[in-house]
Protein backbone atom coordinates (compact mmCIF):
# COMPACT_ATOMS: atom_id res chain seq x y z
CA UNK A 1 0.00 0.00 0.00
CA UNK A 2 1.44 3.49 -1.05
CA UNK A 3 -1.73 6.17 0.18
CA UNK A 4 0.16 8.26 2.75
CA UNK A 5 -0.86 8.41 5.92
CA UNK A 6 -2.52 11.41 6.92
CA UNK A 7 -4.10 13.14 9.87
CA UNK A 8 -5.40 16.30 8.25
CA UNK A 9 -8.66 17.74 10.61
CA UNK A 10 -7.38 15.42 13.67
CA UNK A 11 -6.17 16.36 16.54
CA UNK A 12 -3.68 15.24 18.69
CA UNK A 13 -2.21 15.40 22.38
CA UNK A 14 1.06 13.80 23.05
CA UNK A 15 2.05 13.83 26.89
CA UNK A 16 6.06 13.92 27.68
CA UNK A 17 5.98 15.70 24.26
CA UNK A 18 9.35 18.41 24.87
CA UNK A 19 11.96 15.99 23.81
CA UNK A 20 13.18 12.27 23.17
CA UNK A 21 9.88 10.40 22.08
CA UNK A 22 7.47 12.40 22.72
CA UNK A 23 8.84 15.47 20.17
CA UNK A 24 9.18 12.65 17.88
CA UNK A 25 5.86 11.43 17.50
CA UNK A 26 4.52 15.08 18.23
CA UNK A 27 6.43 16.09 15.13
CA UNK A 28 5.94 13.30 12.67
CA UNK A 29 1.81 14.03 13.39
CA UNK A 30 1.99 17.39 12.61
CA UNK A 31 4.15 16.41 9.26
CA UNK A 32 1.03 14.53 8.51
CA UNK A 33 -1.32 17.26 8.75
CA UNK A 34 -2.83 16.87 12.65
CA UNK A 35 -3.02 19.34 15.21
CA UNK A 36 -1.06 18.95 18.30
CA UNK A 37 -1.08 19.75 21.66
CA UNK A 38 2.58 19.33 22.99
CA UNK A 39 2.14 18.28 26.70
CA UNK A 40 5.63 18.74 29.12
CA UNK A 41 5.91 19.54 32.15
CA UNK A 42 9.51 20.38 31.60
CA UNK A 43 10.89 18.24 34.66
CA UNK A 44 14.07 16.10 35.34
CA UNK A 45 14.44 12.45 34.60
CA UNK A 46 13.12 11.99 38.26
CA UNK A 47 10.28 14.19 38.11
CA UNK A 48 11.33 17.24 39.68
CA UNK A 49 11.01 20.68 38.86
CA UNK A 50 9.23 22.12 35.98
CA UNK A 51 9.16 24.42 33.08
CA UNK A 52 7.28 25.17 29.80
CA UNK A 53 10.33 25.93 27.62
CA UNK A 54 10.84 22.33 26.47
CA UNK A 55 6.96 22.44 24.83
CA UNK A 56 7.00 25.98 23.71
CA UNK A 57 10.34 24.76 22.04
CA UNK A 58 8.62 21.76 20.18
CA UNK A 59 5.64 24.00 19.68
CA UNK A 60 7.70 26.46 17.06
CA UNK A 61 9.21 23.51 15.75
CA UNK A 62 5.85 22.97 14.24
CA UNK A 63 4.82 25.64 13.39
CA UNK A 64 8.38 26.29 11.44
CA UNK A 65 6.81 23.11 9.56
CA UNK A 66 4.01 25.06 8.74
CA UNK A 67 1.74 23.16 11.20
CA UNK A 68 -0.53 23.78 14.08
CA UNK A 69 0.33 23.11 17.61
CA UNK A 70 -0.39 24.26 20.79
CA UNK A 71 1.80 23.95 24.31
CA UNK A 72 0.41 22.49 27.62
CA UNK A 73 2.76 22.47 31.07
CA UNK A 74 -0.11 20.68 33.22
CA UNK A 75 1.75 17.41 35.09
CA UNK A 76 -0.20 14.16 34.04
CA UNK A 77 -0.76 13.65 37.65
CA UNK A 78 -2.70 16.56 38.42
CA UNK A 79 -6.69 15.96 38.23
CA UNK A 80 -6.82 20.19 37.69
CA UNK A 81 -4.06 20.05 35.34
CA UNK A 82 -5.30 17.02 33.20
CA UNK A 83 -8.43 18.89 33.47
CA UNK A 84 -7.23 22.11 32.07
CA UNK A 85 -4.85 20.23 29.28
CA UNK A 86 -8.22 18.50 27.70
CA UNK A 87 -10.10 21.94 27.96
CA UNK A 88 -7.40 23.66 26.52
CA UNK A 89 -7.23 21.63 23.26
CA UNK A 90 -10.61 21.74 23.17
CA UNK A 91 -11.36 25.42 22.94
CA UNK A 92 -8.47 25.47 20.63
CA UNK A 93 -9.36 22.67 18.53
CA UNK A 94 -13.02 21.57 18.82
CA UNK A 95 -12.46 17.78 19.22
CA UNK A 96 -9.60 15.17 20.22
CA UNK A 97 -8.87 11.98 18.14
CA UNK A 98 -5.72 10.69 19.34
CA UNK A 99 -3.90 10.17 23.17
CA UNK A 100 -0.45 9.62 23.19
CA UNK A 101 0.32 8.76 27.13
CA UNK A 102 4.36 8.95 26.96
CA UNK A 103 5.34 11.04 29.74
CA UNK A 104 7.44 9.17 32.53
CA UNK A 105 10.53 9.32 35.05
CA UNK A 106 12.88 7.24 35.95
CA UNK A 107 13.91 6.27 40.25
CA UNK A 108 16.08 3.00 39.36
CA UNK A 109 17.51 1.34 42.62
CA UNK A 110 17.89 -2.09 43.24
CA UNK A 111 14.36 -3.29 45.59
CA UNK A 112 16.52 -3.32 48.73
CA UNK A 113 17.48 0.37 48.46
CA UNK A 114 14.37 1.48 47.21
CA UNK A 115 12.24 3.84 49.13
CA UNK A 116 8.40 3.16 48.87
CA UNK A 117 8.29 7.09 48.12
CA UNK A 118 10.21 5.88 44.57
CA UNK A 119 7.62 3.32 43.73
CA UNK A 120 4.51 5.54 44.45
CA UNK A 121 5.86 8.57 42.49
CA UNK A 122 7.07 6.12 39.54
CA UNK A 123 3.35 4.93 39.46
CA UNK A 124 1.74 8.06 39.52
CA UNK A 125 3.47 9.35 37.10
CA UNK A 126 3.06 6.24 34.28
CA UNK A 127 0.06 4.62 35.76
CA UNK A 128 -2.21 7.18 36.71
CA UNK A 129 -0.24 9.95 34.63
CA UNK A 130 -2.08 7.84 31.54
CA UNK A 131 -5.13 6.84 32.88
CA UNK A 132 -6.26 10.33 34.27
CA UNK A 133 -5.45 11.96 30.84
CA UNK A 134 -7.56 9.14 29.25
CA UNK A 135 -10.39 9.27 31.63
CA UNK A 136 -10.28 13.29 30.71
CA UNK A 137 -10.56 12.22 26.90
CA UNK A 138 -12.96 9.31 26.75
CA UNK A 139 -16.29 10.72 26.62
CA UNK A 140 -15.19 13.06 24.00
CA UNK A 141 -13.70 10.17 21.69
CA UNK A 142 -16.97 8.06 22.62
CA UNK A 143 -19.52 10.82 21.23
CA UNK A 144 -17.14 11.88 17.98
CA UNK A 145 -17.13 7.47 17.67
CA UNK A 146 -13.51 7.75 17.31
CA UNK A 147 -10.38 7.46 19.03
CA UNK A 148 -7.05 6.38 19.26
CA UNK A 149 -4.89 6.16 22.49
CA UNK A 150 -1.45 4.31 22.62
CA UNK A 151 0.07 3.87 26.23
CA UNK A 152 3.66 3.36 26.74
CA UNK A 153 5.06 0.20 28.15
CA UNK A 154 8.23 -1.20 28.44
CA UNK A 155 10.44 -4.57 28.15
CA UNK A 156 11.02 -3.87 31.70
CA UNK A 157 7.16 -4.58 32.36
CA UNK A 158 7.21 -7.55 29.75
CA UNK A 159 10.36 -9.18 30.97
CA UNK A 160 11.89 -7.35 33.36
CA UNK A 161 15.66 -5.48 34.03
CA UNK A 162 17.56 -5.74 37.34
CA UNK A 163 16.98 -2.09 39.37
CA UNK A 164 13.55 -1.55 38.38
CA UNK A 165 10.91 -2.97 39.73
CA UNK A 166 9.27 0.07 40.61
CA UNK A 167 8.90 1.29 36.76
CA UNK A 168 8.46 -2.39 35.45
CA UNK A 169 5.32 -2.49 38.39
CA UNK A 170 4.29 0.19 36.85
CA UNK A 171 4.71 -0.46 32.59
CA UNK A 172 3.17 -3.70 33.08
CA UNK A 173 0.02 -2.20 34.84
CA UNK A 174 -0.16 -0.03 31.84
CA UNK A 175 -0.53 -3.13 29.29
CA UNK A 176 -3.40 -4.21 32.16
CA UNK A 177 -5.13 -1.25 31.57
CA UNK A 178 -5.04 -1.17 27.73
CA UNK A 179 -6.85 -5.16 27.66
CA UNK A 180 -9.86 -3.77 28.91
CA UNK A 181 -10.03 -0.64 27.96
CA UNK A 182 -9.42 -1.95 24.14
CA UNK A 183 -12.60 -3.77 24.80
CA UNK A 184 -14.64 -1.01 26.46
CA UNK A 185 -14.02 0.95 23.13
CA UNK A 186 -14.71 -0.98 20.66
CA UNK A 187 -18.23 -0.32 19.71
CA UNK A 188 -17.08 3.38 20.01
CA UNK A 189 -14.41 2.89 17.13
CA UNK A 190 -12.09 3.71 19.73
CA UNK A 191 -8.71 1.73 19.47
CA UNK A 192 -6.02 1.32 22.31
CA UNK A 193 -2.45 -0.13 22.01
CA UNK A 194 0.46 -0.11 23.32
CA UNK A 195 4.67 0.86 22.25
CA UNK A 196 7.10 -0.92 23.72
CA UNK A 197 10.28 1.43 23.12
CA UNK A 198 13.78 0.86 23.37
CA UNK A 199 15.59 4.12 21.97
CA UNK A 200 18.62 7.06 23.18
CA UNK A 201 16.18 9.64 25.23
CA UNK A 202 17.53 11.71 28.84
CA UNK A 203 15.87 8.07 30.19
CA UNK A 204 18.12 5.41 28.53
CA UNK A 205 21.50 7.75 28.08
CA UNK A 206 23.57 6.63 30.86
CA UNK A 207 22.51 3.09 30.65
CA UNK A 208 23.79 2.72 27.11
CA UNK A 209 27.37 3.43 24.89
CA UNK A 210 27.08 6.35 22.44
CA UNK A 211 27.58 4.55 19.45
CA UNK A 212 24.60 2.11 20.72
CA UNK A 213 22.61 5.04 21.30
CA UNK A 214 23.18 6.66 17.72
CA UNK A 215 21.02 3.27 16.15
CA UNK A 216 18.14 3.84 18.78
CA UNK A 217 17.36 7.09 17.72
CA UNK A 218 13.82 8.13 19.17
CA UNK A 219 12.69 9.01 15.25
CA UNK A 220 13.27 4.90 14.34
CA UNK A 221 10.39 3.99 17.03
CA UNK A 222 7.71 7.20 15.68
CA UNK A 223 6.69 5.07 12.77
CA UNK A 224 5.04 2.28 14.94
CA UNK A 225 3.50 4.96 17.33
CA UNK A 226 2.09 6.96 14.10
CA UNK A 227 0.63 3.43 12.34
CA UNK A 228 -1.26 2.34 15.94
CA UNK A 229 -2.97 5.82 15.79
CA UNK A 230 -3.79 5.51 12.36
CA UNK A 231 -7.22 5.12 10.91
CA UNK A 232 -6.36 1.76 10.12
CA UNK A 233 -4.98 0.76 13.22
CA UNK A 234 -5.16 -2.84 15.27
CA UNK A 235 -6.35 -2.76 18.65
CA UNK A 236 -5.04 -4.18 21.60
CA UNK A 237 -1.73 -4.59 20.57
CA UNK A 238 1.97 -4.73 22.65
CA UNK A 239 4.29 -3.24 19.81
CA UNK A 240 8.03 -2.98 21.07
CA UNK A 241 10.34 -1.10 18.75
CA UNK A 242 13.75 -0.03 18.38
CA UNK A 243 16.39 1.01 15.82
CA UNK A 244 14.21 0.34 13.37
CA UNK A 245 13.10 -2.98 14.26
CA UNK A 246 9.47 -3.71 15.26
CA UNK A 247 7.70 -6.79 16.45
CA UNK A 248 4.55 -7.29 18.64
CA UNK A 249 4.18 -8.91 22.42
CA UNK A 250 1.87 -11.14 23.72
CA UNK A 251 0.83 -13.01 26.30
CA UNK A 252 0.65 -16.51 26.34
CA UNK A 253 -1.19 -19.07 27.64
CA UNK A 254 -0.39 -22.85 27.67
CA UNK A 255 -2.91 -25.45 27.27
CA UNK A 256 -2.55 -26.90 30.37
CA UNK A 257 -4.35 -30.09 32.48
CA UNK A 258 -7.52 -31.18 34.51
CA UNK A 259 -6.46 -32.68 37.59
CA UNK A 260 -9.53 -32.25 39.02
CA UNK A 261 -10.78 -36.03 38.19
CA UNK A 262 -7.20 -37.74 39.06
CA UNK A 263 -7.14 -36.60 42.67
CA UNK A 264 -6.63 -32.76 42.91
CA UNK A 265 -3.42 -32.13 45.16
CA UNK A 266 -0.13 -30.29 45.34
CA UNK A 267 1.33 -33.36 44.21
CA UNK A 268 -0.65 -33.85 41.40
CA UNK A 269 0.26 -30.12 40.34
CA UNK A 270 3.87 -31.03 41.18
CA UNK A 271 3.62 -34.43 38.89
CA UNK A 272 1.79 -32.65 36.71
CA UNK A 273 4.64 -29.57 36.02
CA UNK A 274 5.84 -30.60 32.43
CA UNK A 275 2.67 -30.71 30.88
CA UNK A 276 1.40 -27.92 32.66
CA UNK A 277 4.01 -26.15 31.35
CA UNK A 278 4.24 -27.50 27.56
CA UNK A 279 3.67 -24.68 25.26
CA UNK A 280 2.51 -27.11 22.06
CA UNK A 281 -0.70 -25.56 21.26
CA UNK A 282 -0.37 -22.38 23.55
CA UNK A 283 -2.82 -19.35 22.91
CA UNK A 284 -2.87 -15.44 23.00
CA UNK A 285 -6.71 -14.96 24.53
CA UNK A 286 -8.02 -11.10 23.37
CA UNK A 287 -10.04 -11.39 26.42
CA UNK A 288 -10.74 -13.75 30.02
CA UNK A 289 -13.68 -14.91 29.49
CA UNK A 290 -11.91 -17.30 26.50
CA UNK A 291 -9.57 -18.51 29.35
CA UNK A 292 -12.68 -19.64 31.42
CA UNK A 293 -13.89 -21.33 28.31
CA UNK A 294 -10.94 -23.22 27.92
CA UNK A 295 -11.24 -24.33 31.77
CA UNK A 296 -14.70 -25.64 30.93
CA UNK A 297 -13.78 -27.72 27.81
CA UNK A 298 -10.58 -29.46 29.81
CA UNK A 299 -13.23 -30.37 32.74
CA UNK A 300 -15.88 -31.90 30.17
CA UNK A 301 -12.04 -33.72 28.54
CA UNK A 302 -12.59 -31.83 25.36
Amino acid sequence: MSDEIRFDGKVAIVTGAGGGLGRQHALELARRGAKVVINDLGGSVDGSGGSSSAADQVVAEIKALGGEAIANGASVTDDAGVKHLVDQTMDAFGRIDILIANAGILRDKSFSKMEIADVEVVLAVHVMGTIKPAKAVWEIMKAQNYGRIVVTTSSTGLYGNFGQTNYGAAKLGLVGFMNTLKLEGQKNNIRVNAISPVAATRMTENLMPPEMLDKLRPEFVTPGVIYLVSEDAPTGVVLTAGAGVFATAKIFETEGVYLGDKGLSVEAVRDHWAEIENQSGQQSYFQGGEQTAKFFRKMSGQ
